[in-house]
């Protein structure tokens, strides 16, 4: 499958954190071709096993997505809502959403009350949950027969291609990532490779990153590559905390073991793909910390890829960055090998 078509398919299925069985069934498929075994856990990651006789490298990235879910039925049929993960209520009002209730998916609209009819102290006040609902244009009785409070709700599916190899979508964090690695072992498969090699699509990252922790505890890794999103470049953000769009950030900091993350930056320079540094002095809030601290320890090294827009349904991100990110993630991985093992103790 290109990786476009799987982007736009696969950012298309619902899989709010704790709810992500067809996203995990999907990728599961999608990695299939390229691999030598897939298997999907108990709580929602795909493990996909590229065999070698090294040793074993873990890359994930999560396949989990914000969204809410269905906290109370108003008497007028609306839904009120409350965040699963990181969703800010002040990006909702006027959006499309699903809600994905008992007899399937039904969509609606995130409404508030207009500014006409609200007090002068109020309209200075930003949105909240509190102050938002969903209307899906049915009478109460027909919405009390159909949702049920705890129902999952997602963004809307959008898919957009802007110019320069732009593309805005929902659910870009992460499983752009995803496509960077299904990319890769795409690759791999005409390239030779020592490692023992686990891409992993991580579920419950955005609560915790609770399916690196059991992945790495599971598959008990050598080495470890965590692949998340940082942000671009975008008006009015502050520079030190943004990126340029167009390249995959490596990160430098105590969750990050210096030689694997030198081992990278080789592999950028070597095969002519840039690679932008971010420093994280303390916890990286991605799949990294949780990989590194499994079982014994695990040495990680964390890529990010630059997006506009975090946490909304149009994140923003560069084909470009995603593919040659791959590309590099490949020749790192071609390149692992038993001395790796002499080095890192150093």
């Amino acid at each position: 499958m290109k990786t476009e078509e799987f982007l736009r398919q696969v950012t298309a299925l619902p899989g709010v954190t704790g709810n992500e069985r067809k996203a995990a069934e999907f990728i599961a498929e999608a990695f299939r071709p390229y691999v030598d075994e897939v298997e999907i856990t108990p709580l929602n990651c795909v493990i996909a096993h590229k065999k070698g006789n090294g040793p074993k490298v873990l890359i994930c990235a999560h396949l989990d997505e914000i969204g809410m879910m269905v906290s109370k039925i108003e008497k007028d049929g609306c839904l009120r809502l409350q965040s699963v993960g990181g969703v800010d209520p002040r990006v909702l009002p006027g959006m499309r959403v699903r809600v994905f209730a008992r007899e399937g998916e039904l969509m609606g609209v995130v409404g508030a009350t207009p500014p006409h009819l609200l007090k002068d102290a109020d309209r200075k006040n930003n949105y909240t949950f509190e102050t938002l609902f969903v209307d899906m244009g049915m009478p109460a009785e027909e919405v009390e027969k159909r949702v049920s409070v705890g129902d999952t709700v997602c963004f809307e599916a959008r898919y957009v291609e802007l110019k320069n190899g732009r593309v805005a979508t929902k659910t870009a964090d992460d499983r752009a990532c995803v496509a960077i690695m299904l990319r890769t072992a795409e690759l791999m498969q005409k390239m030779q490779h020592s490692a023992d090699l686990y891409f992993v699509s991580t579920c419950q990252e955005e609560i915790g990153s609770y399916g690196a922790l059991v992945s790495g505890f599971s598959i008990a890794p050598d080495y470890g590559v965590a692949f998340d999103v940082t942000h671009a470049d975008t008006p009015g953000a502050p520079k030190n905390s943004t990126h340029k769009i167009d390249s995959l950030v490596a990160a430098k900091g105590p969750f990050i073991h210096p030689y694997l993350e030198k081992k990278l930056e080789e592999a950028a320079h070597e095969n002519g793909v840039s690679l932008q540094t971010a420093i994280d002095p303390r916890a990286t809030y991605t799949d990294a910390d949780e990989l590194s601290l499994s079982r014994a320890g695990v040495p990680t090294v964390l890529l990010s890829l630059p997006l506009k827009y975090m946490h909304t349904n149009v994140e923003t991100f560069d084909m470009h960055a995603l593919t040659e990110g791959a590309r590099m993630l490949a020749h790192y991985l071609a390149a692992v090998d038993e001395s790796w093992e002499d080095e890192l103790w150093i």
